[in-house]
């Protein structure tokens, strides 16, 4: 595709607004720790199981110390003292702070409720084993997983966007099914949506699940049983198949764990997507999308992040320009978390009214912006779905005008439009006649953009300018305001929270001097 004319040094100063806007969340985050972040350390370090009631292990934990007002000191300062007072290992002592005696816990912080110096280099010490065991599992999926994507074929169509596809059957046994029928189909990538309203529970289901409305469950065991049939996929097509999940809401960090040592290879991670779209706190969820990334930097999984869903709230005419300025504060926080740009998989979509004249044109031009100013990143590009009915002959001629501009201006990521989208979920042969419409479309228009020549004053050019200006306008006015602000006046997707509203805002923890967190302190010296 030729290039739209973008003006170079102002998407610098785009990125050097996004880079000071997240420099000021990150003096917040660098503060603060999360009932969510303590609890992936402990699953990190070795924390597993529930209680009798169901309860997981680390929730159990993290509640009791954050009730006793002493989680500002880490729950891996309480572990790791544990240990070193009574023994045991990491399990051990989980359960004894967990179940036993409360002066078990109180112990540990002496008469005046801090633990001293001494006793934090003896809990740190306890936990040095277990901190390079944590990293340890990380890298292993890591290199398993590099290692049979590279014993494998990458793409049914090589060149052309990778072909993403979702799985929402509820049950994960027909997901796995689904998932490998869907390899088998061409798919590429798979998804398994999960389960509505998942992202507000402040715990994650343990073990596989077999009921969920609107999707699946997101649980480790869920991962690890659509793992194996994509292996099995792989192995039998003689391709690789990857997996994602959803690494997002009040235990966005515990998933980003699992989908670690899982082997997952993409998950859905925003900066912003919880506040906006799920009216989680901003703070909360500031602190942990930073510790998530983390995680997922060391593992190289490569995040979706969720500017596409900005526009099926505000007009995808008046507010292109939202969706560019959110991937640049995306890009920002990212690399504060270590990731690198070929992880960033920066999200838009194809959601322009098509009733409007010429919407193809400035669809065209405003993927085209988008992957000329982020050149090295996996782009994911979204279907439209807002102005879809029933009608699923339109539909299938509204995703054939989406595959093309995908493939014309060679988006990295394409996640396939349905044409049942707004009746059901897609049933088999609904992703299947997808899977062919889109290899159809990929197979006869391959080289297009290599074919065409762009107008400097035309249609496409003067909207891919239009949108960066009002991008780097939007960001210049967050940088004054701050986020925190900005968000309260409804820049992003026309939606307003307050920093202090939402859900989660009670699981926000300020660090105490002394605050311990070995795990966090290792993957953050790993990048």
């Amino acid at each position: 595709m030729p290039r739209v004319p973008v003006d170079e040094s102002q998407v610098a100063r785009c990125r050097e607004h996004a880079a000071a806007i997240a420099s000021d969340v990150q003096k917040y985050i660098d503060a603060h720790t999360t009932v969510g972040v303590e609890r992936v350390v402990l699953r990190a370090l070795g924390v597993v199981g529930v209680d009798d009631q169901g309860v997981p292990m680390v929730n159990a934990l993290v509640d009791r110390l954050h009730g006793a007002d002493v989680l500002r000191f880490g729950a891996s300062y309480a572990i790791g003292a544990s240990i070193a007072r009574h023994g045991g290992d990491v399990q051990e002592a989980a359960e004894r702070l967990a179940f036993g005696p409360i002066e078990q816990v109180r112990e540990l912080f002496g008469e005046v409720g801090v633990p001293s110096a001494e006793q934090i280099v003896e809990a740190r010490k306890a936990l040095e084993q277990p901190t390079l065991d944590a990293l340890a599992r990380i890298d292993g999926a890591r290199d398993q997983r590099l290692a049979l994507r590279a014993a494998h074929a990458q793409q049914a169509q090589p060149g052309t966007p990778l072909k993403y596809v979702i799985v929402a059957t509820g049950n994960i046994y027909d997901d796995a099914v689904q998932a490998k029928a869907a390899a088998q189909a061409g798919a590429d990538i798979v998804a398994v949506i999960r389960a509505t309203a998942q992202s507000l529970l402040d715990y994650v289901p343990e073990g596989a699940t077999t009921e969920g409305f609107g999707g699946t469950f997101a649980t480790q065991d869920n991962f690890g049983i659509v793992r194996r049939a994509l292996d099995e996929a792989t192995v039998r097509n003689g391709r690789y198949c990857m997996q994602t999940n959803y690494s997002s809401g009040l235990c966005m960090a515990e998933i980003a764990w699992m989908a670690a040592v899982e082997r997952l290879d993409m998950v859905l991670n925003d900066a912003m997507y919880g506040i906006l779209f799920r009216d989680i706190n901003m703070c909360r969820t500031f602190v942990d999308q930073y510790v998530s990334r983390r995680f997922i930097a060391r593992s190289k999984i490569v995040i979706n992040t969720g500017e596409d869903n900005y526009l099926t709230t505000a007009d995808a005419v008046e507010k292109a320009h939202t969706v560019i300025a959110s991937q640049f504060v995306n890009e920002a926080f990212g690399h504060r978390a270590g990731l690198v740009d070929e992880q960033l998989g920066l999200g838009h979509a194809y959601e322009i009214d098509p009733k409007i004249e010429d919407s193809f044109l400035m669809e065209l031009g405003q993927a085209q912006l988008v992957r000329q100013v982020f050149p090295r990143h996996p782009i994911k590009w979204m279907p439209p779905t807002k102005h879809k009915t029933g009608d699923i002959f339109q539909a299938h001629v509204h995703d054939a005008l989406y595959n093309l501009v995908g493939v014309t201006t060679g988006q990295s990521i394409e996640l396939l439009g349905m044409f049942s989208e707004a009746i059901h979920n897609p049933l088999l042969m609904d992703r299947y006649l997808s899977l062919k419409a889109t290899r159809y479309v990929f197979t006869t228009a391959r080289h297009l953009g290599d074919e065409i020549e762009l107008k400097p004053d035309g249609i496409i050019a003067r909207r891919a300018v239009t949108v960066l200006a009002e991008a780097e306008a939007l960001l210049a006015d967050v940088r004054v305001k701050t986020i925190w602000n900005a968000i309260a006046e409804g820049a992003f997707a026309d939606v307003k929270r307050t920093r202090t509203g939402g859900k989660g805002f009670t699981g926000i923890v300020e660090r105490a001097p002394g605050y311990m967190n070995p795990v966090l302190e290792a993957l953050e010296a790993s990048t």
